[in-house]
């Protein structure tokens, strides 16, 4: 495959091609790809992944009568047979008539620069060395950290998208993540402590971790020697890190508008206009915001970023959309369909995705909380429709409004339109968190951004030990 540049041949190639197949169709997209990425993974005292690679491909889409035809190619000389083959997919599902929200057809180039040190600079052994001090550092806590795993990895992509509508974009970034986990034992207790970062902004943000990385191993250890919460409901305290896992987990997917129009329950309960929290409960999503791991100019459809306010003063105003989901419902694109890579069709995703900041000082939301929980950072979650479980990384109980002991096994479940409904103060802080990597329709590791500030919430189902 050439370089993916806006060269003249590539261009001629694709606007030939789109010119004779676009009448067979109402709407025909070519995006082509050269991915290069590294994968490093350390796991107890060996290095399992070592691995450099160059993916080099793209697929095609063709939209008739409402249906979709989906090609994916690593040789471009097989282009016109993949064009043929989802056009005929196409025309075979479609039966309705197509609805994409209208955009403006783009021309141009963007190459989201880099603050720092492209990773692809950086060389393999220098990456592995890197896991390796972190490794050492788990390690090195304490005897009783059985366990440790360092994960690094980057890809940078350049993508080129050429449409019927007589768009020709060519965009291009990096994307760095580490992941470290100690798991320490003792006796039958097991506790584990975790930590994610990421970055678009260059190599050097990855390093200088070792404080993070050690404040992973020490919370599994101390965790052995912690007490069970009583499992109840309490009045919680959560940091910025699990509000914004909150936010992006247990309501942002609600918000995808793909969700919506394919299920009649979840359009009528994500009704516009209805409220779902209290007046200053402000939540918005967008890739236009600049320096964050879902920021972009375009979208894989290429429509341009956006900033979306989902709940306005408590009332939810807007969704996330591709242009089809856009269409179906009658309002506006957003600028959220993404893909992974080639291998994918774009589909509805978040990008970056915050509760704004209160004006409640983050001391006086323990105040008149005569017993509560106070939780920070996550070890992990799920979530099943309105429904979320997610595990605290640290938790303290709340007593006369001080934070006082700490506990273990803090699991906060609950209903997200309850929880929310529930907010009773909005904290005054406010922090990105750079480490997701969001998983949908099977495609699972898409960077985004979530943030938020401190928030108490009422009401909260808290698991662990339960009286007999």
């Amino acid at each position: 495959m050439p370089t993916l540049t806006l060269s003249t041949d590539v261009r001629n190639l694709l606007a030939d091609l789109i010119r004779r197949y676009q009448s067979q169709v109402d709407y025909l997209a070519i995006r082509l790809e050269e991915s290069e990425g590294t994968d490093v993974l350390l796991r107890g005292h060996r290095i399992e992944t070592l691995s450099e690679g160059l993916s080099i491909g793209g697929h095609v889409r063709a939209f008739y009568k409402g249906g979709w035809g989906f090609a994916s190619f690593n040789h471009i000389t097989t282009l016109s047979d993949r064009i043929e083959e989802a056009i005929a997919a196409a025309r075979i599902v479609g039966q309705e008539d197509s609805h994409l929200a209208p955009i403006e057809a783009i021309q141009t180039i963007y190459n989201l620069p880099l603050q720092g040190t492209d990773p692809r600079q950086v060389a393999l052994a220098d990456k592995k060395a890197l896991c390796d001090h972190y490794g050492e550092i788990l390690r090195s806590v304490d005897d009783r950290i059985a366990t440790v795993s360092v994960r690094y990895g980057d890809c940078t992509q350049r993508i080129l998208l050429a449409t019927s509508e007589g768009t020709f974009i060519e965009q291009s970034w990096a994307d760095m993540e580490m992941r470290f986990a100690a798991t320490a034992r003792d006796g039958d207790t097991v506790q584990t402590g975790r930590e994610t970062t990421g970055s678009r902004n260059g190599y050097e943000d990855l390093k200088n971790l070792d404080r993070q990385v050690e404040s992973a191993a020490r919370r599994a250890v101390d965790a052995l020697a912690l007490p069970p919460i009583q499992g109840g409901s309490y009045t919680v305290v959560i940091d910025p890190i699990l509000t914004g896992l909150f936010v992006h987990e247990a309501f942002g997917h609600l918000s995808e508008a793909d969700m919506a129009y394919e299920n009649p329950d979840i359009l009528e309960v994500m009704t516009l206009g209805r409220r779902f929290g209290p007046p200053e409960l402000q939540i918005f999503d967008g890739a236009a915001p600049p320096g964050h791991r879902g920021s972009y100019a375009y979208d894989d459809e290429g429509t341009p970023a956006t900033t979306t306010q989902l709940i306005k003063d408590g009332v939810l105003v807007g969704r996330l959309h591709s242009r089809e989901t856009a269409g179906k419902l009658g309002e506006a694109p957003t600028g959220n369909a993404r893909c992974l890579s080639y291998h994918y069709p774009p589909i509805v995703r978040m990008t970056n995705t915050w509760i704004d900041r209160g004006q409640t000082p983050v001391a006086d939301l323990l105040t008149d909380v005569k017993e509560g929980v106070y939780a920070r950072n996550w070890l992990g979650g799920m979530t099943n429709g309105e429904m979320f479980t997610f595990t605290a990384g640290e938790a303290w109980m709340i007593r006369n409004g001080q934070r006082a002991e700490p506990v273990r096994d803090v699991t906060l479940s609950g209903n997200v339109f309850s929880t929310l409904a529930d907010i009773e103060a909005i904290g005054d802080d406010f922090h990105w968190d750079e480490s997701g990597g969001c998983g949908k329709g099977g495609q699972s590791g898409l960077p985004v951004g979530c943030g938020g500030p401190s928030l108490r919430i009422g009401n909260v189902v808290v698991g662990g030990h339960i009286d007999s």
